[in-house]
């Protein structure tokens, strides 16, 4: 065992150092890097990749898993990164959206508490603006706590979000002991955005008995309900949709089923999949344990909607085993005919690797007609034309830190970014000459860096040259080992000066390590230290588990 510890240690000096050196003048950043197997082709929908990936495994004194900087990110396809949220976005974050507020675009995220063992979180809304500042946080009303899954913008005035709230009930008609008296009620408000006015609010227990929950209170699967933080979640809301009548659509992860709610009233006007469906479900359309559920079109008796079908539930104790009721999970566009109470499946796009994801994921309808299909737990993403043809394909983090990354949803959208801060810039010296970088986090407008020497205390400036901008970060080439100070300007598409940096004092340069320097490890002795992660599903499950056995003693 200790031969095996120490192998491990040595992996993850040489493995995790591919988190550093990517930009030299934010050397304070070490996003995750794209794992892209499918080079995204013509065909995909133009915009930004939005994520916000973390670790699914927990680190120890000999393992780091990767992203090591987990966060809010926004990518090109080709994982050239745009804007790095780390430290802007704190905690933990998740559901990272651009939006938009009032006719303004916008960024949004949860931040908050996350805990994996249940799949909960509680925390607030955070909206930034296109300078990257936060102009709102939004909580829930009614005294409640905000959940991670879900915020929805409706109109550019409101919001959807989700709550978790434990109740005590009597639980013994399902299962329970007389001990086990905590049920998850699952909750959505909506919220004017500018106000944090409650305009709407349903709760699952005044609408779906118990009696509909796939997962029983025991053994635990879903909560064993001894006690608040461990509530039985039969329900299980993780998003919710709002269509133009005023109606809503929610996702109940743990009934299986999709319910449309009656705005007014919230009365239930049908739900589809589940124990109880209002309508008759092909083979083919089935799912469960699914999330992201989306109105994507209504005309008369006809509706068409999106999900994520996970097909897969995550073990809560050691001693079980995880819910499967597919090979694969899968994203769907489903019809639904409230004439016949026929449901057909329209399309279904399957993962290019056959990933099977416990928890999370989303698919996202995009404006030509492609959807993008995020794969939760199984931390990776697929653009596919309509027709299911994958045309770009990427998992969230590479090599030994890629291993156990998870990303609860993704999205692609436009964007523009002009950021307040100012550039970055930092100028090397080293036996061929200096070299100047310059990125500025989170601008989307800058075309051509141009480089200038400063030449006296008074800031005078000598031009050097300039570079076309390509990626994250740009940088110069100036022979003159004489240069000692540099600044650099951000022009736009139209030749306009966007930004200026400040001065950057040349320095010596400092290099990585030559990789022939670093422990040669085979690849066969990397595969036996990864073989066996412990997830924190199994590790918050032990606790689960045990703690279920001592109360029954």
């Amino acid at each position: 065992m200790k031969s095996v510890l120490l192998l491990g240690t040595a992996l993850t000096l040489s493995l995790t150092v591919t988190a550093d050196w990517q930009f030299k003048s934010r050397s304070d950043l070490a996003p995750p890097r794209l794992n892209i197997t499918i080079p995204a082709t013509e065909d995909v929908e133009k915009g930004y990749l939005f994520v916000a990936p973390f670790a699914g495994f927990p680190d120890t004194p000999t393992e780091q898993h990767g992203p090591r900087q987990a966060g809010p990110y926004i990518f090109r396809d080709d994982g050239d990164l745009v804007w790095s949220g780390y430290g802007i976005y704190s905690i933990w974050s998740t559901n990272f959206q651009a939006g938009r507020w009032r006719g303004k675009d916008i960024l949004f995220s949860f931040e908050g508490d996350h805990n994996p063992g249940y799949g909960h979180g509680h925390g607030h809304i955070t909206i930034m603006d296109n300078h990257y500042e936060t102009i709102r946080e939004l909580r829930a009303g009614n005294h409640k706590l905000v959940d991670k899954h879900e915020f929805h913008i409706i109109n550019e005035e409101t919001g959807l979000i989700q709550i978790y709230q434990p109740v005590a009930r009597d639980l013994t008609a399902w299962g329970g002991s007389p001990e086990q008296q905590w049920i998850v009620n699952a909750i959505i408000q909506e919220l004017d955005i500018a106000t944090g006015k409650v305009l709407f609010e349903w709760a699952s227990l005044d609408h779906v008995s118990p009696d509909e929950a796939i997962l029983p209170i025991n053994p635990g699967q879903a909560g064993s309900g001894f006690n608040s933080s461990d509530a039985w979640d039969y329900f299980h809301i993780n998003s919710v949709d709002k269509d133009s009548d005023g109606n809503y659509l929610i996702s109940a992860r743990d009934a299986c089923s999709i319910h449309k709610i009656n705005g007014t009233d919230g009365s239930i006007i049908w739900k589809l999949n589940g124990k109880d469906s209002s309508f008759k479900v092909p083979k083919d359309a089935e799912f469960c344990f699914q999330h992201h559920a989306r109105f994507i079109s209504q005309h008369d008796d006809v509706e068409i909607i999106s999900l994520y079908d996970n097909s897969a539930h995550g073990t809560e104790h050691a001693g079980g085993s995880e819910v499967h009721t597919a090979p694969t999970s899968s994203g769907k566009i489903i019809k639904v005919n409230t004439t016949s109470w026929e449901a057909e499946l329209v399309q279904a796009f399957f993962p290019p690797d056959d990933l099977l994801s416990k928890s999370q994921g989303s698919t996202q309808t995009l404006p030509n007609g492609n959807v993008l299909v995020n794969w939760g737990s199984s931390g990776a993403m697929t653009e596919y034309l309509p027709d299911g043809t994958p045309i770009f394909h990427s998992y969230f983090d590479s090599g030994y830190l890629g291993l156990g990354v998870e990303n609860y949803r993704a999205f692609r959208y436009n964007w523009t970014g002009l950021p307040n801060e100012e550039p970055a810039i930092v100028a090397l010296k080293n036996e061929k000459g200096v070299t100047a970088y310059v990125s500025w986090n989170g601008d989307t407008e800058t075309k051509t860096w141009r480089f200038y020497a400063v030449t006296d205390e008074y800031g005078s400036k000598e031009f050097l040259g300039e570079a076309a901008r390509t990626s994250f970060e740009t940088s110069l080439r100036i022979p003159d080992l004489n240069v000692g100070a540099i600044s650099a300007e951000a022009i736009d598409a139209h030749g306009g000066s966007l930004r200026n940096t400040g001065i950057a004092l040349v320095e010596q340069e400092i290099k990585p390590v030559e990789k022939s320097m670093m422990i040669d490890i085979s690849e066969s002795a990397a595969e036996k230290v990864i073989a066996k992660p412990t997830s924190r599903w199994e590790e918050y499950g032990i606790l689960k588990y045990f703690r279920l056995r001592v109360d029954e003693l």
